[in-house]
């Protein structure tokens, strides 16, 4: 089999493929496949989930506040004058005796520090529910830019079936005028090359064509890859002149820096409660019961109610180790605070000079295209009239090959750009 031959036939298997992919697919908006993601990624459900168990250790902290009672079933069966000899410093003597009752123990007063413990408890709480939109934020930024991406590989698909079209018709007329002895077999040897290339591009946009979809696929949540019609999206307007407007808005609303602040706020509330360690704690303690068998010398019910005041003297310095550690995690957040800050405004300055390219290069693309078209029909006619050569005719169509391409995916490129212009300045969740 010839190369001629060859190419063709791995141009009529890629244009065979096309239909074959856009069978059994559903038609999607980008805002449908935002949804998508929003209710199936497992990545906001996991976030979702970390921000409920944050929650539950809100009310753990908060059940100091409120009375511990446990219920006590007792029995005991001793020796004739037992007493326990060793291992204790209370009353030793044991009785004969079974008996049930209740305890009850409620904090008074640890002097705030259970106060800081909810407080940082709950400030925690609020950072996580905020890393829920950051991770809202993450996975609707993958959507947009695996959505763009399915669009702009069916562009270029689109321009490498063309191409091969055309190219296919130019190598059909320069062999026929080599047949009639009008061209030279080096201007069909040329064609065909050019052809070759049209037929590898059509490859190499059906394969990313796939690609893509499997893109689209995976940042919706899905396990395996599907199939989709795509709806265009219409071109954003200008991004805004006013970077330093931008950059304040992405200070204010970023989820992660309202999340890292509410970190910050956590653990100096945190290293609060920690240096209320060494304060008192006042709380009151009762108990009651019955002693249905019992010792003549003892009653058949008792009650009894009380204080406890405990007052830390030493620990081997426990305290003040868990204080230190508390400051230092504390002034770490403060610093991961600032540097996320400065990372945040470099990224919006680089989104907003992007998108600006991105933007002119949309008008930049159509000339170019104009430009390229006009040159080929140019070289077209100057090579029928045999004022040039076949070269001269093969650059003038790789020109408007690239060119088809270049403006086929500008559009996308300043759609991708502007999305993530809006996910730097916290404007995508």
């Amino acid at each position: 089999m010839s190369p001629r031959h060859l190419f063709l036939n791995l141009a009529a298997l890629a244009l065979m493929a096309v239909p074959c992919a856009a069978q059994d697919t559903q038609n999607l908006s980008l805002a449908d496949a935002e949804k998508i993601a929003i209710q199936n990624h497992p990545q906001i459900q996991a976030a979702g989930y970390l921000a409920i168990a944050a929650q539950a250790r809100v009310t753990q902290a908060r059940s100091a506040y409120y009375p511990q009672a446990v219920g006590s079933l007792t029995g005991a069966e001793a020796e004739n004058n037992s007493r326990i000899s060793a291992g204790a410093l209370n009353n030793p003597i044991i009785f004969d005796r079974y008996a049930n009752g209740v305890a009850v123990n409620q904090l008074v007063t640890d002097f705030g520090r259970t106060h800081e413990l909810v407080k940082s408890s709950s400030l925690h709480a609020a950072a996580q529910k905020e890393n829920v939109t950051t991770s809202r934020a993450d996975v609707l930024i993958n959507v947009d830019r695996s959505y763009y991406s399915v669009l702009r590989a069916q562009a270029v698909l689109r321009v490498a079936q063309e191409t091969v079209k055309n190219r296919q018709l130019v190598s059909d007329q320069i062999t026929a005028l080599e047949q009639n002895k009008l061209r030279s077999g080096l201007d069909v040897s040329f064609a065909n090359v050019d052809l070759a290339e049209a037929q590898l591009l059509l490859i190499q946009a059906q394969n990313g064509v796939e690609g893509s979809y499997a893109d689209l696929s995976a940042a919706l949540g899905y396990s395996d890859e599907k199939t989709f019609t795509l709806a265009e999206e219409p071109v954003p307007p200008a991004p805004s002149p006013n970077v330093s407007e931008l950059i304040s808005q992405a200070l204010q609303n970023r989820p992660e820096l309202v999340s890292r602040r509410l970190d910050v706020s956590s653990a100096q509330s945190y290293a609060t409660a920690e240096r209320d360690l060494w304060l008192p704690t006042i709380s009151a303690v009762g108990a009651a019961g019955l002693a249905p068998v019992h010792e003549d010398l003892l009653g058949s019910r008792y009650a009894a109610a009380g204080f406890n005041v405990n007052i830390p003297l030493f620990n081997g310095h426990e305290f003040g180790a868990l204080r230190a550690e508390a400051n230092a995690q504390a002034q770490a957040q403060e610093q991961y605070l600032r540097d996320l800050q400065n990372g945040i405004v470099r990224e919006v300055r680089k989104a907003w000079l992007e998108s600006n390219a991105a933007f002119q290069r949309l008008s930049v693309t159509d000339q170019l295209l104009a430009q390229a078209t006009q040159a080929l029909d140019l070289a077209q006619q100057r090579y029928k009239l045999g004022l040039s050569s076949i070269i001269e005719l093969s650059q003038a169509q790789l020109n408007m090959t690239q060119a088809e391409i270049t403006q086929a995916s500008a559009k996308y490129d300043y759609e991708t750009a502007i999305s993530a212009l809006n996910y730097q300045i916290g404007a995508s969740h």
